[in-house]
């Protein structure tokens, strides 16, 4: 991590906290022991509790067992309240303005607008800086997802062609990044760096794709005016972030007015969290000479004084020189930190632990009874989107792939598997929650809804067990250098 003042900044503000974090203990470091022995004597629950979300795959477990309990609380009594609960009307109401949707509806619409403008900023932070920046390191992942998403889409046509459920072919394109990188990490070494970074760049170019198809193919008729209104919002966040605006908080009026907007316009509002995104500010401006100069003090007396320190011969006044010069460094590196990636890092925890968790919730309780089971490979609907996450995403990422190796778009890192990235190509048919949110677009009866969740659960359970094959039985790869996909 650098601190540059000069050109365009993407510093993570992760490494701030850890300045941060340093200047605490060395202004007291009497203080920062009786933490640390306060922190070791917590109750064990809350130190479990501490560890098991730091965890990697924390998020996607919290996910996972929020749709177990729905799908539980469906085929059980408790199944009518269940229902009822999602169907209760909620809203605002101000004068004569009201804003009341169902629960359903506020999580569909409104929370998952959170989610996807998460998605938003990731798919602009690769785009500009990431796996995605560059023709060469984008070609597999762009190439791997448009295979991924054409060829399921098409397999399902081939189950429902001429059917009334055709229009459903956008739900098996999807692709649950947490599913998938959750179990990415509880693999452990038999997933190796490069195909993490493999299936969540191709799972965010996924991402796009999903974007785009909702956007064109499952929003309703366009409201123009509201359209219009939402677009002079999004032009007042671009003069901000043009005028060099980094405070988060003063993106989160116009990202509102965006959402209602385009909720009102007919355009999914989803959409919206993605269009406000893209908009963020991704770095900073040129610093002043003055603030150059004073951060290199900073840096040159914090580098000097702990020099002395290794001595032995630290006094309390170029103890105190030490402290001031850190916290002037972690102030600069906060500062420095892009908006973009201070409200993506702030953002993650509530997505990944309430927001996707809520959806899941709500949109997986699917009555299973045991004599419709066979509906699964009789009917065309949940039939064409099994097949479709389960076949068609391995053959359709695994064959794109393959094709832009064999043609010099890219190359797969030194030591990297076929059979390794095949069963990477199979956790991303765990189209889960992505899917039911496609599924709950294309289909507004209750029996198809219901048919397609069927699909899309054991369709995203038979990937993620055959991915899970594949990977602990793939022989080990050749020592990881942590060289991403190129």
């Amino acid at each position: 991590m650098g601190v540059h003042l000069g050109g365009v900044q993407t510093i993570d503000p992760g490494p701030a906290a850890d300045w941060q974090a340093l200047t605490r203990e060395t202004r007291n470091p009497e203080k920062a022991e009786v933490n640390q022995v306060a922190v070791d004597s917590r109750p064990r629950v809350s130190r479990a509790i501490v560890r098991f979300v730091k965890m990697e795959a924390a998020g996607g477990i919290v996910m996972m067992s929020a749709a177990a309990l729905a799908l539980i609380l469906a085929n059980t009594p408790l199944r009518e309240a269940y229902e009822d609960l999602w169907y209760t009307y909620a809203g605002l109401v101000f004068g004569e303005w009201a804003l009341k949707m169902s629960l359903l509806h506020w999580v569909n619409d409104g929370l998952m607008a959170v989610f996807f403008f998460l998605v938003g900023l990731e798919i602009k932070r690769e785009i500009l800086f990431g796996e995605l920046a560059s023709a060469q390191r984008a070609a597999l992942h762009v190439v791997g997802a448009i295979g991924g998403a054409v060829l399921p889409a098409l397999l399902f046509w081939v189950f429902n062609r001429g059917g009334e459920y055709v229009h459903g072919w956008g739900v098996p394109m999807a692709t649950d990044i947490a599913f998938a990188v959750a179990i990415l990490a509880m693999l452990g070494s038999r997933a190796p760096l490069w195909i993490k970074t493999f299936v969540t760049a191709l799972a965010i170019a996924d991402d796009l794709l999903a974007v785009l198809v909702i956007a064109v193919f499952y929003s309703g008729n366009i409201d123009l005016t509201a359209l219009a209104w939402a677009g002079g919002a999004l032009a007042i966040m671009f003069a901000l972030n043009r005028s060099g605006v980094q405070r988060p908080l003063v993106y989160v009026v116009p990202i509102l007015v965006v959402w209602y907007f385009v909720y009102q316009s007919g355009v999914h509002a989803t959409i919206a969290g993605v269009a406000a995104a893209a908009m963020i500010p991704a770095g900073r401006k040129r610093g002043s000479e003055t603030e150059t100069s004073d951060l290199s003090q900073s840096l040159e007396m914090a580098s000097v004084s702990l020099e002395v320190a290794r001595s032995g011969s630290e006094d309390w006044e170029i103890k105190d020189l030490r402290e001031e010069a850190l916290a002037e460094i972690a102030d600069e590196a906060q500062e420095s930190a892009a908006t973009l990636y201070r409200m993506e890092h702030a953002i993650h925890p509530w997505v990944a632990f309430l927001v996707l968790p809520i959806f899941a919730f709500a949109n997986s309780g699917i009555a299973i009874p045991v004599s419709s089971l066979a509906s699964i490979v009789t009917h065309p609907l949940p039939l064409g989107i099994m097949v479709g996450l389960f076949v068609g995403k391995q053959l359709g990422i695994t064959g794109a792939t393959w094709l832009a190796v064999r043609f010099g778009l890219g190359t797969l890192p030194e030591g990297a598997l076929w059979r390794t990235l095949w069963g990477g190509s199979l956790l991303a048919g765990i189209g889960f929650t992505m899917s039911i949110f496609i599924a709950s677009l294309a289909f507004t009866d209750y029996e198809s809804l219901s048919l397609a969740k069927t699909g899309i659960v054991f369709g995203s359970l038979l990937a993620a067990v055959a991915g899970i094959v594949v990977l602990r039985t793939s022989a080990p790869s050749a020592p990881d250098t942590g060289v991403d996909v190129a």
